[in-house]
């Protein structure tokens, strides 16, 4: 697999019309789904043009760099889209083995499984430390 750093022109082309679209990212060599978020054309250019995870916080209205706070960026190596055109998957390296703000490998760190509510993804930094005011 090979990174978007020299990408050509894209012939992939989002659905817009509707707004912000939901993107999943996957860990491009194991497959673990780590995130999903939200983005928006301006978000789609950005990740685009720098390889890199951007996307739109709905929280905070505005475009943010995935990592920009805590060094844990996502270099994407590869962009599908589903038939409708209106979900991204990204499928990406981790840098920094953490997706989720909560210092987890991914936002999905929790399960039910036959009743039972269980953690299924490491916790791999300490949010205090790394997201201090």
């Amino acid at each position: 697999m090979s990174d978007l750093s020299n990408h050509q022109p894209c012939a992939l082309s989002p659905d817009f019309s509707k707004g912000l679209i939901p993107a999943i990212v996957q860990d491009a060599h194991d497959k673990e789904v780590l995130m999903l978020a939200y983005m928006n054309e301006e978000a789609w250019k950005l990740t685009l043009e720098s390889g890199e995870a951007h996307f739109f916080s709905r929280s905070r209205q505005k475009i943010w760099h995935k990592g920009e706070s805590s060094g844990h960026t996502q270099k994407v190596l590869a962009i599908r889209l589903d038939c409708d055109n209106d979900t991204i998957l990204l499928l990406v390296e981790q840098r920094g083995n953490a997706a989720c703000h909560t210092g987890r490998r991914s936002c999905f760190y929790r399960e039910l499984k036959e009743g039972k509510v269980a953690f299924c993804s490491p916790q791999v930094f300490d949010p205090k430390e790394v997201y201090k005011a």
